[in-house]
């Protein structure tokens, strides 16, 4: 069976090492443009955002992507990260109360006083949540082992339509469009990738600035975050207005203000120096399974994508190996 997986990103790499491991031969395009994946330090944290929300398959994404990341490790391809916990700061008694109820019995955490955490913290935050099992990534490394792994043939270049047995990559100045053809077409873009095709959707921006050294050894997040990465730290939040298409990479004089006093107000940037930035677009709006056109799509991962891409593209991977328009080996 040939699959065509379009993005290289989290999400269509995780569905390139699955199929290959259940015996596709899978070709990937990658535009390598805009690849919101390719953050230097992203969470696993299952308890999301100011509301302290939980997915329902939170605790089983988080699971699934650890082990992933030990078996790539022992298969040689290492890819930066640590599961080190991460830490939740609470600014009230309301919204402790809040992140309390939706906080699932099997999830291993506890409640500390600011003073007890496990990293200092800036004053005013009332309560601290630990969540050991959370941690961080470096996402470009995992999708670029996922993709090696895979043992998968990249093909570079955009995609610009597709159906359920054809990938139609456009044409430059000196190229002339090429048709790919398939068993199986999934779309795994994002941002970028659903603006080109023209669809709808709501588009988050966010930016991350590196910093020369981690200013925390645990990831401390509310509103925003400060986390280790395989090389410094990092300091970001993902806090532009919605959008409804992608929008071109940048950070507003006054983003870049917000952003240093939530860092501030987290625990203090502690003399770390900033050294760059990473800025990238991801796409909300959760779509996984087959598509009315007959081909297959897992986008829309918006800041869930290491905690729940790889569990979803191992989901869908089998999905597609098992339809019953997959071609099944003679005899």
């Amino acid at each position: 069976m040939h699959v065509v997986v379009i993005g290289a990103g989290v999400a269509g790499a995780s569905v390139a090492y699955f199929l290959a491991r259940g015996g596709a031969q899978v070709t990937v395009v990658d535009a390598a443009q805009h690849a919101a994946s390719r953050v230097p330090s992203a969470l696993v944290n299952p308890v999301r955002g100011q509301s302290g929300g939980v997915d329902a398959r939170a605790l089983e994404g988080m699971a699934f992507t650890w082990a992933l990341l030990r078996d790539l490790g022992a298969a040689g391809w290492a890819v930066p990260h640590g599961q080190t916990g991460v830490l939740r700061p609470i600014p009230d008694d309301r919204t402790r109360a809040r992140f309390e109820r939706n906080l699932p019995a099997a999830l291993r955490h506890e409640w500390l006083a600011p003073a007890d955490a496990p990293e200092r913290l800036a004053p005013g935050w009332a309560h601290a949540l630990h969540l050991p099992e959370g941690g961080w990534l470096d996402g470009g490394a995992l999708a670029d082992a996922l993709l090696g792994a895979s043992g998968a043939r990249v093909v570079r270049g955009r995609a610009q339509d597709w159906t359920a047995r054809t990938v139609t990559l456009a044409g430059g100045d000196t190229l002339p469009a090429e048709t790919l053809p398939a068993d199986a077409v999934v779309f795994c873009g994002g941002s970028v990738g659903s603006t080109w095709r023209g669809e709808a959707g709501t588009h988050r921006m966010g930016t991350l600035l590196t910093l020369d050294r981690a200013v925390t050894g645990v990831p401390v997040s509310f509103g925003a975050y400060l986390a280790p990465a395989a090389a410094g730290g990092v300091l970001g939040a993902t806090f532009e207005t919605p959008a409804p298409t992608w929008m071109p990479e940048g950070l507003p004089l006054g983003s870049l203000g917000w952003l240093l006093g939530k860092g501030a107000a987290l625990t203090g940037l502690r003399g770390a120096r900033v050294t760059g930035r990473w800025t990238g677009s991801r796409l909300s709006d959760l779509r996984a399974g087959p598509q009315p056109d007959g081909s297959w799509r897992l986008s829309g991962l918006s800041s869930k994508g290491f905690l729940l891409g790889p569990l979803l593209a191992h989901g869908l991977a089998g999905q597609i190996m098992a339809s019953p328009e997959s071609p099944r080996p003679a005899g």
